[in-house]
C-alpha cells in the first residue's frame, strides 16, 4: 500500500511520530498485518507491504483507512513471483 499524506495527516505525524505504529495496530485489528514499512523520499509518503487472508480484508482495510482523510492510498495486489511463474505456465495461449 502506497500512502501519500494529507495536510492534515503530516501535521498529525509531526505532533505524534508514534502515530504510525497506532496505525499499523489498527491495521492488524482489521485483519491485516504490516510485515514491513518504509517511510519514502518521493510522491508518496509511506510504503507498507500487508498481508491479508484475502482481497476483500484488504480492500476494508484501504477503504478504512482513506475514510479518514489523512492520506489517499493505493493499495497494489501483489503475488510471489513463484506463483506468478507458475500460474503462467498454466495459460494455454492460442496460436493461429
Amino acid at each position: 500500500m502506497l500512502s501519500c499524506l494529507s495536510p492534515d495527516g503530516m501535521q498529525t505525524l509531526h505532533e505524534n511520530p508514534d502515530r504510525m505504529k497506532a496505525v499499523n495496530s489498527e491495521v492488524e485489528s482489521l485483519g491485516a498485518m504490516v510485515v514491513v514499512q518504509y517511510a519514502l523520499l518521493r510522491a508518496c509518503d509511506f510504503i507498507a507491504v500487508q498481508e491479508a487472508p484475502d482481497m476483500e480484508n484488504m480492500a476494508r482495510v484501504s477503504v478504512e483507512l482513506e475514510m479518514r482523510g489523512t492520506a489517499d492510498g493505493e493499495t497494489l495486489a501483489a503475488i510471489p513471483v513463484n506463483d506468478f511463474i507458475s500460474a503462467l505456465k498454466k495459460c494455454h495461449f492460442i496460436r493461429e
